[in-house]
């Protein structure tokens, strides 16, 4: 239950840095600050102004540092509340120090995402557009970073609400036929109320589908480099991460344990994998539990990419490797094609796609990149076009029970069903898509979504 007292939390990360933020909000925020902020000339608070000054133990008046302070008076702060920033240099023991001022000054250290629960507590943010905030944080590329910042500003808000107000039109006109059943739905009503529905239905799909693309942004994807020792893996890791990230030699078996990697593939955040060289005459028992690891990693990967020496012909341990992607999608990338060619990958079935490469050289790296990027975007708009996608599994679940509610409307209506039944399903979808902008989720589900959030936000 959301109470209005005063919270405080160090708003920036932790450790050392140049600048520090301790933030405070709720009714006390102002009087706080009065106490443990001195301005360099004194007065009090004007609203969004930056006063320079010092801020002081209030046990003893004792000065923790020299700072910036500002406050933000109610309504226009990040919370709705009053809020004021000390801003100091970012010393852990110097910060520490600061928000324990406050806390003796009269606040309580804040939950984690205290702060934007109470933003969207108090209206200024639908819950779809409180989620986005850590995904803007964690954001490792431009397009994850537009995806979170087009949630932020609450385009997909503006979506829901238009897929409500479909809903509750529909609903309308259902329920004025409730008082007089026996008269049934006229064909005007009707028409009325399956376009409603029709048009919700679609737009539904559409938020519903975009998950499959929002989610890879959002959370990125791995894909794990399998293949026999030498088989060019560290050198393609290399080649895509665009630095000198494995150790690269003639010796097989170099690699031993996961080498992992961020690539950023126009957008696409990719966490590529470098294992260890599948063989069954392996040299001993790191290189065996290198190996157990890499064929255990096979089935988690979100694609594989299959490494096979294209200079030398296929053996039995690619005939091992093979029988291990057995169900799982892989990229057949035939290694080498700088050298002469003795291996015949016509005999290799079931990849998605097959790309010959020369990491040494550069040829068909870029044809990767593009087999890789197709196999998880094929069905996305272009990233530059202004697209509202979903990417949290909580909402696509949510709006596949909308789907199914509209579903069984269609169903029941098609056998005349009397306008009360029918209102059933149309209330438990309005229902729903409360569910993500905020309306009606349970606060078990609020208090689940906010405990992911870091203490400051």
């Amino acid at each position: 239950m959301y109470i209005a007292d005063t919270i405080a939390a160090i708003a920036t990360p932790p450790g050392c840095g140049g600048i520090g933020i301790v933030r405070v909000s709720g009714p006390d925020a102002e009087r706080i600050g009065a106490r443990i902020f001195h301005g360099i000339r004194g007065g009090g608070f004007e609203s969004h102004r930056l006063y320079y000054g010092r801020i002081s133990d209030p046990s003893d008046g004792s000065t923790i540092d020299e700072a910036m302070a500002v406050l933000m008076r109610s309504p226009r702060s990040y919370t709705r509340e009053d809020v004021l920033e000390l801003h100091s240099h970012g010393g852990y023991l110097v910060l520490r120090r600061v928000l324990q001022a406050a806390l003796s000054s009269g606040a309580r250290l804040a939950e984690p995402g205290e702060f934007t629960r109470r933003a969207f507590i108090n209206g200024r943010i639908d819950l779809s557009q409180a989620e986005s905030v850590m995904d803007l944080i964690n954001s490792r590329t431009d397009a994850s970073l537009a995806l979170a910042q087009r949630q932020r500003e609450g385009r997909l808000g503006a979506e829901l609400q238009r897929l409500t107000s479909l809903i509750t039109e529909a609903l309308a006109v259902l329920e004025a036929h409730i008082d007089f059943p026996e008269e049934g739905i006229d064909p005007a009503s009707r028409s009325v109320i399956n376009e409603r529905i029709a048009g919700a239905l679609t737009l539904a799909e559409t938020l519903s589908s975009s998950f499959n693309y929002g989610r890879v942004l959002r959370d990125g994807v791995s894909v794990l480099l399998a293949g026999k020792p030498n088989a060019g893996k560290s050198s393609l890791l290399n080649a895509l991460a665009c630095e000198e990230r494995a150790i690269v030699s003639h010796i097989p078996g170099t690699t031993r344990d996961m080498i992992e990697e961020i690539v950023n593939l126009d957008g696409l955040p990719l966490r590529v994998i470098d294992a260890a060289g599948i063989r069954r005459h392996h040299m001993d028992e790191i290189e065996q539990e290198g190996i157990r690891r890499t064929l255990a990693r096979i089935p988690e990967a979100d694609l594989v990419l299959y490494l096979a020496d294209g200079s030398r012909p296929l053996d039995d341990d690619d005939r091992e490797i093979l029988s291990a992607l057995s169900g799982t999608n892989f990229i057949l990338v035939v290694t080498k094609c700088d050298l002469p060619p003795l291996l015949d990958n016509t005999s290799i079935s079931g990849a998605v796609a097959t790309v010959m490469i020369s990491s040494r050289t550069g040829e068909n790296l870029e044809r990767l990149r593009t087999a890789i990027y197709s196999y998880f975007m094929h069905d996305a708009p272009p990233l530059s076009h202004d697209i509202v996608a979903v990417s949290s599994a909580r909402h696509r679940d949510v709006l596949m029970r909308v789907i199914s509610c509209f579903r069984l409307f269609e169903s029941n209506i098609s056998v005349g069903l009397p306008p009360d039944l029918l209102s059933i399903d149309l209330r438990e979808a309005l229902s729903a898509v409360g569910e993500i902008t905020g309306a009606t989720t349970p606060d078990s589900v609020l208090d689940l979504i906010f405990s992911t959030f870091c203490i400051g936000k």
